[in-house]
């Protein structure tokens, strides 16, 4: 039960615009971080066609954080997709044991990572349809894993 209690204060911390500190995996989601750049923006754009349904908005894209710094991309994907994930030429799939700082909810643009296309209750990244857009696009450089797991907890 101290589990559930510590997520919903997580989650609660999150809508009151505070820097939130997530484990990845468990019930939330995994992450798979690439380059942003004119090749992420063109999967972030495609991505929203694949997932807009009837009467969606334009950004029906699952959720995508940036973080101008770095010039990544941080996509959400369901939990246990780093667990399938294959090693993959031009991103890096994260899950348990790390954490990633998820910008405010309300942080919509720079400066400091925000939410490119926001979180949504209904809908993550599917991670075989990015991993094929990744392949199309080819956005580069491509993280390190293990920077990547170094610096994620850090980025607000």
């Amino acid at each position: 039960m101290g589990d559930l209690a510590a997520r919903a204060r997580s989650l609660m911390a999150l809508q009151e615009q505070r820097v939130l500190q997530l484990p990845l995996g468990g019930g939330f989601f995994d992450i798979v971080v690439t380059a942003s750049g004119p090749e992420g923006y063109a999967a972030v754009k495609l991505m929203d066609e694949i997932q807009r349904t009837d009467g969606d908005r334009p950004d029906a894209c699952g959720p995508v954080i940036e973080d101008p710094e770095r010039s990544w991309l941080i996509w959400l994907v369901p939990p246990g997709t780093s667990a399938e994930w294959a090693p993959h030429r031009y991103a890096a799939c994260l899950g348990r044991p790390y954490h990633v700082a998820l910008p405010p909810m309300a942080v919509t643009e720079p400066p400091g990572p925000y939410w490119l296309r926001p979180c949504r209750g209904d809908r993550l990244v599917p991670p075989k349809a990015l991993r094929d857009l990744l392949e199309q696009f080819r956005p580069e450089p491509a993280p390190h894993e293990t920077l990547l797991g170094e610096v994620l907890g850090t980025i607000s």
